[in-house]
């Protein structure tokens, strides 16, 4: 919500969107801003809109809807976090039509991982520490940065102590969709702490470059010996097969459309990857601290997850 407020109170960009809106040129917004920031602009006159369930009460009673996404002329409006992926689909098929919505669609892997169940577990143990469980997340140039992103907030949200360490020569690295992610240390330095879990983003370049990392090799190493949980997203499963530290039964490939979104396999944790990703950050909250906890964070994403 402080991030919507601040747009609301940017003069510029309320000037930039009121003229898109006059222009009868597309705009939207998502979760808190719909209220926040639309409604005092006076940009949501006689649209129908929806919005963070938190905010619903702001929005005028009678134009206010609670579907997951919106359209209602050149406005289209979204719930939350667990709504992106389907509010972002729908600014697409606006802007260059159905046939490219599903296509992207299809490479975010949307509908082939809806039908899948949402987690399969194998040879079960607990995961449940006595403190904050503190999680590595490497990052590298070409990082696929939804992954990235959905991991880190997710968790953080759960209170996770979440460490993101860059194994470039810079904090900041370039993701696979060109945006700019600045980490919070970098490998060498991560390299001096135990982590509870190691979690490894996908992208296919910047899996290659962390394959190529030796510290984050001999982390992994360590963190196996140890007993401790690691695991992988995407094409970063690849770096676990490649350094033995994945079993045949425990791979995870983007085309093994009859698994599960999630395999959990005794401290090891893989998943499909981008339209997985928030089902996944939810499996290892749920194996930390229980179903409940899950559920909560689950819900203030405005995503579905099981009552049990």
């Amino acid at each position: 919500m402080p991030g919507s407020a601040r747009l609301r109170d940017c003069e510029i960009l309320r000037k930039i969107t009121s003229k898109q809106a006059e222009e009868k040129r597309l705009y939207g917004a998502i979760c808190a801003a719909p209220a926040i920031a639309l409604l005092p602009w006076g940009l949501l006159r006689r649209k129908q809109t929806t919005c963070h369930p938190a905010f619903m009460d702001k929005l005028p009673t009678f134009w206010a809807v609670k579907s997951s996404t919106q359209v209602s002329g050149g406005l289209t409006t979204s719930r939350g976090p667990g709504t992106a992926f389907e509010f972002a689909l729908s600014l697409v098929e606006q802007l260059f039509g159905e046939s490219v919505s599903k296509e992207v669609g299809e490479l975010l892997l949307v509908h082939t991982a809806y039908n899948n169940p949402r987690k399969e577990e194998f040879n079960k143990v607990e995961w449940f520490v006595d403190h904050v469980p503190r999680v590595l997340v490497p990052v590298s140039n070409g990082c696929e940065e939804m992954e990235v992103v959905t991991i880190v907030d997710i968790l953080r949200r759960a209170k996770v102590d979440v460490i993101v360490a860059s194994v470039e020569k810079s904090m900041q690295i370039l993701a696979s969709g060109g945006t700019k992610i600045i980490a919070d240390t970098a490998i060498d330095t991560a390299a001096d702490s135990v982590y509870d879990l190691i979690i490894l983003p996908g992208g296919i370049r910047g899996a290659d470059r962390l394959h190529r990392s030796k510290v984050l090799k001999r982390l992994l190493k360590e963190q196996e010996s140890s007993g401790r949980v690691y695991g992988a997203i995407c094409s970063s499963s690849a770096i676990l097969q490649k350094q033995g530290l994945l079993k045949k039964q425990e791979k995870r490939a983007n085309d093994a459309a009859e698994s599960a979104r999630v395999v959990i396999d005794g401290k090891v944790i893989t998943s499909m990857g981008l339209s997985t990703v928030t089902d996944f950050a939810l499996a290892i909250v749920s194996k930390f601290f229980g179903h409940a906890r899950a559920r909560s964070v689950a819900e203030g994403l405005v995503f579905e997850y099981p009552r049990s």
